[in-house]
């Protein structure tokens, strides 16, 4: 039996109901490309049958959890949109640490890469924060990195990259930041290590999400991931966001993405020739989204 629109939709169903992840119509050949990978490693030949698979037998949703692992695979590689990056490291960053230093925030400095995929916004995070921030440690900031790829976040946890991902990479912070293994492949330093915590975490789950901490995040990271949602999973995500941020906190985007359909509650802001979106600085850290207005 062949992979056809019923199976396509009703795997399209499991997958939402599991993730949040929607897959539109465009996207059937997609599926099943990644359904015959899963289907081949379980020997199973029928679509019908790996359904029945799904429904019956993994009890446990560990193959659904495979399946959605595949369906999630997404390019990352450090320093990506370098001009976002540095919007973030001369302005929104400096803003930031001038108001902790007043005492308007939180001391601890804390950030959220929401998506890390294999880790490469995370270290690039972390290679920023001791760039910039003197004296820098675990005690001064954090960097939670969260993804519900099991497999992306043992990458992560490993820390060796090939030239693909390191690419963009200035060579002096090569040098100072990771170690190179020969035969094209480097690992991250603990100096970068020492910042960063990975964890599990499904972001269409607003208790695992909200458990990360509510008014705690000074800046969140969420590149490239959003598109991979359906509109109302988007609207609680970034609902989700606005909870987690402290007032002034700042979020960002991917390049193609905009918060312009899913929430007026963010001041949108141009920092030194980029857009960033940012939590207004006088809103009550735990008012609900819906009160909030824009700045």
């Amino acid at each position: 039996m062949e992979f056809g629109l019923r199976e396509f939709v009703e795997l399209r169903k499991l997958i939402y109901a599991k993730s949040g992840i929607h897959l539109g119509d465009e996207k059937v050949y997609f599926l099943k490309r990644r359904v015959e990978k899963r289907m081949e490693k379980l020997g199973i030949e029928d679509p019908e049958e790996y359904l029945s698979y799904l429904r019956f037998f993994d009890r446990q949703g560990r193959e659904l959890q495979e399946l959605i692992e595949e369906v999630a695979v997404n390019e990352t590689y450090f320093f990506r949109e370098f001009p976002q990056l540095q919007a973030f490291a001369e302005h929104c960053l400096p803003d930031v640490l001038e108001r902790k230093k007043k005492g308007l925030l939180n001391t601890r400095l804390r950030l959220l890469s929401a998506g890390c995929s294999t880790g490469e916004e995370a270290y690039t995070l972390a290679i920023i924060l001791r760039e910039m921030v003197e004296g820098v440690d675990s005690l001064l900031a954090k960097i939670v990195a969260v993804d519900i790829d099991r497999k992306a976040l043992d990458r992560a946890l490993l820390g060796i990259y090939d030239t693909r991902s390191i690419r963009d990479v200035p060579r002096v912070y090569l040098e100072r930041y990771f170690d190179n293994l020969g035969n094209g492949t480097y690992r991250v330093k603990n100096t970068l290590r020492d910042l960063v915590t990975f964890k599990q975490v499904n972001l269409a789950d607003r208790d695992e999400v909200l458990s990360l901490g509510i008014s705690s995040f000074d800046f969140i990271f969420c590149r490239n991931v959003l598109i991979y949602f359906s509109d109302e999973i988007r609207r609680k995500v970034v609902e989700n966001f606005y909870l987690m941020l402290q007032p002034g906190g700042y979020i960002f985007l991917g390049h193609s993405e905009s918060l312009s359909r899913i929430s007026t509650a963010f001041a949108l802001r141009r920092m030194g020739g980029y857009l960033v979106y940012q939590k207004p600085e006088n809103a009550d850290a735990s008012s609900p989204l819906r009160e909030a207005g824009v700045q």
